[in-house]
């Protein structure tokens, strides 16, 4: 691969940084809004569109296609640039926007939402890499508030805004609202954002982007299909593992010999840090999207919370996730210290979700508030903080890689873990005759499982190992792991 730098301007400084990453955030917020408000329409859009039987799709072909694009994006702002990848991401997204806004049959949407699921995939996987190329890990901690207060907004808004557009205006709105904030995080980003750049030639990794493209596919599909099309244990289900160990094993015999792999092994190799604080990220996935779809269901079932108001339910869980996480960060800035928050932040998220499986039908929706508050601390230490980490293992040439993976990660934890708890929660429900005390039995179940997953995540975090966050801005390569010599990094684009 050759190069030939290209001078665009310096990155922002101070204050101008959160100027910039306001723009970024709003397409990620966009993003995270998306699926939330889309759920909220769901009926209303089955009513006028039909197709019943492919409802599901209209989410699964999103959250299928935002995994398997994610890590190519990442990959290709690496290699050519990340704000124009950024950019393209974003645009694709409003494009899908306005089809989805215009289809006329169940087939079109799901085809529109795939293209929007494309556009998804690069706004995940470029917002964390721009962010890394912005902000040195020793000064990132100042900036979680950002991301932090993103995913309440998504969490507790979504479902809020997709009620008030689909009760007054219409379910198409769910997705043409989507094009004025669209449009103005495109202009706030091509006129605020100015990094160095490259022209660079070089070969592209297909063979690898076709194997993990399969990969996340059988992996995602078979966690949604699994206890509900087909038996766990069948011969389908056997199929799709077959299928996924020869992708996997052929993606990583090919990402040894290709001169630019799609996921560079040694990402992975290099300090073992990246995959604890990938694992970690991995469980706050499957957390986040478990907790977020269960908990409303069952305040709405069982303690007889109003649906209407089902995003203000989860803001016992989102407050501390946003007030923790800019704590933390601002006391990981000014230490350089952040070895201990993710240990705590698991731990914490282990007693929560114990706290939850202990719900039963007489508990007060005061004391699930508390739970959903200690769960909701743990998730502030944990996220963001495992985001930095890894992001920290590996040299500023990675950084789009190791940010897509991240986002890669965390999307295929929530799949996976949506998938697995769907198939726990109905099974509990089919088996009991009394309505109640088959939701109540399914959370539990849902919870234990969670509460298992965490101790797994806080017993990894005690392997993470406190090394110097970067001071250095981009285009500094990163710190080398211990016994390993340093490498070149490209600079930052």
């Amino acid at each position: 691969m050759t190069s030939t730098a290209v001078p665009q301007g310096s990155p922002p400084a101070g204050r101008s940084v959160r100027m910039v990453l306001l723009g970024v955030m709003l397409a990620m917020l966009l993003s995270m809004l998306d699926n939330m408000v889309v759920s909220t329409a769901m009926p209303t859009i089955v009513a006028d569109l039909g197709g019943l039987a492919s409802l599901s799709w209209v989410v699964t072909v999103y959250t299928l296609v935002t995994a398997v694009t994610t890590p190519v994006w990442g990959k290709f702002g690496d290699l050519f640039g990340r704000k124009p990848m950024y950019l393209a991401a974003v645009a694709l997204f409003v494009a899908g926007s306005a089809l989805c806004g215009t289809a006329t049959s169940m087939g079109m949407l799901i085809a529109f939402r795939a293209l929007q699921g494309i556009g998804a995939g690069g706004i995940g996987a470029g917002a964390f890499a721009l962010i890394a190329a912005l902000v040195p890990p020793r000064e990132r901690g100042k900036y979680q508030g950002l991301t932090a207060s993103v995913m309440a907004v998504g969490t507790i808004g979504g479902p809020l805004l997709g009620g008030f557009v689909t009760e007054h205006l219409s379910w198409r709105w769910a997705f043409l609202i989507n094009l004025p904030l669209g449009l103005l995080a495109l202009v706030w980003v091509q006129l605020m954002l100015h990094l160095p750049m490259q022209r660079i030639k070089a070969r592209i990794d297909w063979a690898g982007i076709g194997l993990l493209g399969v990969l996340i596919t059988v992996v995602v599909l078979g966690t949604t299909w699994g206890g509900d099309r087909f038996a766990w244990v069948s011969w389908q289900a056997g199929g799709l593992g077959v299928v996924a160990v020869l992708s996997l094993l052929g993606f990583v015999a090919v990402e040894r010999r290709v001169a630019e792999p799609l996921l560079p092994l040694r990402i992975f190799t290099g300090h073992r840090n990246f995959p604890i604080a990938v694992g970690v990220i991995f469980v706050a996935g499957v957390i986040t999207f478990g907790a977020g779809l269960y908990l409303p269901l069952f305040q709405q079932t069982v303690q007889g919370a109003s649906a209407s108001n089902s995003g203000l339910l989860m803001l016992p869980m989102m407050l501390p996730v946003l007030v923790v996480s800019t704590v933390a960060g601002k006391i990981m800035s000014a230490t350089g210290r952040y070895r201990i928050f993710p240990i705590v932040g698991a731990a914490l998220m282990t007693v929560g979700m114990g706290l939850l499986a202990s719900m039963g039908d007489d508990t007060s929706r005061l004391v699930t508030g508390c739970s959903m508050a200690v769960l909701g601390a743990g998730m502030g230490l944990c996220m963001q903080m495992a985001g930095t980490i890894a992001q920290n293992a590996v040299d500023l040439r990675d950084i789009g890689a190791a940010s897509s993976s991240i986002n890669l990660f965390r999307t295929i934890g929530a799949s996976i873990g949506v998938a697995v708890f769907g198939a726990l929660f109905n099974r509990s429900v089919n088996g009991h005759a009394d309505h109640i005390q088959g939701f109540v039995h399914g959370t539990q179940m849902i919870f234990t499982v969670g509460a298992a997953l965490c101790a797994v995540a806080c017993a990894a975090a005690f392997f993470v190992i406190e090394v110097p966050l970067r001071k250095a801005g981009p285009g500094t390569p990163a710190r080398p792991p211990a016994g390993q010599s340093p490498s070149a990094a490209s600079p930052t684009r």
